[in-house]
């Protein structure tokens, strides 16, 4: 390439089009975002996303509260909507015309993005790459095809991953670096009413029909600890209003301030997922729990090859917080193992050690800019 075409590339702003479609790939999402405007300080961004990547950069097209959708049977009710999305999201990539596509968690979505990427000549980059460990392993053959650059972020997939012809990196875990650089609101608990007590974190998820199944008996388990405030991670897409039925006295909710929650809670009811591991990296003793419609369990159960559904218990391989999942998620068990975990409580210093073990195989890799520059530089290439 002659000098003068490649100082026009490099003046050219680089155009990054990234898709996130749930709360924790925002997050994550946004993180990312912080990475690459580090690395290209003139970087140029549209995406699907949330308000922490809004709070990066304008250029929000769409809001996963719109197209956040889970279990097997939601999704077949929902098909029209997101062919829909996929139809828009492409004519979106297409007027954008980005140097790159970053696909952020969100399978089933984003591996449908990534074929329509690669027909139409786009790079593509994996951050937060799909779990075919746990399921749908024929995937692997699409990330093949399709991905330029797979951004791995658990210790173990390295190794998985080796069995697939797609050019991937262990970049570490961006919650390790976003909640190691977190300061807490000291007058976090006066601002929001909870005095001095003792505080147990709900965090029952970010969708609604999960939320409805799982906070019920989480809130029933603040009659047995009258000296804790019992404190909802409320999901910023979803209106207070819907939470009003479970709040009361001892029962509290905060908006945005999930990581705040964690800095001051004595130990956490947790919904599997990326909130089992923040809760972990706060060193909080959790319960993991998780209840879904009864006929997509049914069909987990036949199609997940994982042993655990937690991400703490994935990573060390061992079942070091206790999961009560579907019919083993009532209020009798989660007491008992909150007794268990809980200053005091006999697995307490256990749990604590496990969590050193989690921290050390995680490692301080700064994920976050790891990734961008593997981005930044293919969006050039």
């Amino acid at each position: 390439m002659c000098k003068i075409c490649t100082i026009e590339l490099y003046l050219y702003p680089m155009k990054y089009f990234l898709i996130a479609g749930e709360a924790s790939g925002d997050l994550l999402g946004a993180s990312l975002m912080g990475g690459i405007k580090h690395l290209d300080s003139n970087a140029v961004f549209n995406y699907w996303g949330g308000e922490l990547m809004l709070q990066k950069s304008p250029g929000l097209l769409q809001h996963y509260k719109n197209i956040n959708i889970m279990g097997f049977v939601e999704v077949v009710l929902k098909l029209r909507t997101i062919s829909k999305n996929l139809t828009l999201c492409k004519e979106q990539i297409l007027a954008f015309n980005p140097d790159i596509v970053v696909l952020i968690d969100y399978p089933g979505f984003n591996l449908r993005i990534a074929g329509f990427a690669k027909e139409n000549n786009f790079k593509t980059a994996y951050f937060i790459a799909p779990k075919i460990w746990a399921w749908n392993e024929k995937r692997g053959k699409k990330l093949e095809k399709y991905i330029d650059h797979l951004l791995l972020i658990f210790p173990f997939e390295p190794a998985y991953f080796k069995k697939w012809k797609v050019k991937s990196t262990y970049v570490g875990n961006p919650l390790t670096s976003l909640i190691k650089n977190f300061k807490s609101t000291s007058d976090f608990t006066t601002v929001n009413g909870l005095g001095n007590n003792n505080i147990i974190a709900l965090l029952p998820g970010s969708r609604k029909q999960e939320i409805k199944r799982i906070l019920p008996v989480m809130v029933k388990l603040a009659k047995h600890y009258p000296q804790y405030k019992f404190v909802i991670a409320g999901a910023p897409s979803i209106d207070v209003s819907f939470y009003q039925p479970y709040l009361n006295n001892q029962v509290k909710i905060v908006f945005d301030q999930t990581y705040n929650l964690l800095s001051f809670a004595n130990a956490a009811i947790v919904c599997s997922g990326t909130a089992s591991l923040e809760a972990a990296l706060f060193n909080v003793p959790q319960v993991c729990c998780y209840a879904a419609n009864k006929l997509s369990y049914q069909l987990a159960i036949w199609f997940v090859k994982i042993q655990y559904i937690s991400l703490v218990n994935l990573i060390l391989n061992k079942p070091a917080i206790k999961e009560l999942i579907q019919d083993d998620f009532t209020e009798d068990n989660v007491l008992t193992e909150l007794k268990a975990i809980l200053p005091g409580g006999s697995r307490h210093i256990q749990l604590l050690h496990d969590y050193d073990a989690l921290n050390k195989l995680l490692g301080s890799e700064n994920a976050s800019i790891n990734a961008a520059v593997i981005i930044t530089d293919l969006a050039k290439a």
